[in-house]
């Protein structure tokens, strides 16, 4: 199940709805713990299950943490919780990955 606005995952707390694709939905969020704005992505509940694409999305968790450069994220934190599987990215701007926002994709619709 999707987060919904002012719902919980960590310390974040879930602000609107940014972008959905094949590999997840992004959310603008608070990090309660730092104050500060970040962009959380969510496994949708399709994917959580398959443990080769949870796997993936792990690893790609501890590739973003490695680099600090000007045109990457730089991710914060990772989590479960309530069958949710997430990860907290600094949010530069109004995009994040690929830049899709909510609605420019087939699969928009899902966030």
């Amino acid at each position: 199940m999707a987060p919904s606005a002012g719902s919980r995952l960590g310390p974040n707390e879930v602000q609107t709805a940014i972008a959905a694709g094949g590999m997840g939905e992004a959310y603008k969020a608070r990090d309660t713990r730092l104050d500060r704005t970040i962009a959380i992505k969510v496994l949708p509940p399709d994917v959580n299950t398959d443990p080769d694409r949870r796997a993936r999305f792990g690893r790609e968790a501890k590739t973003i943490a490695g680099p600090n450069l000007p045109h990457t994220c730089t991710r914060c934190d990772v989590g479960n919780q309530d069958g949710a599987t997430f990860r907290g990215h600094g949010r530069r701007g109004g995009q994040v990955g690929g830049g899709q926002r909510v609605g420019d994709s087939p699969k928009g619709d899902r966030a």
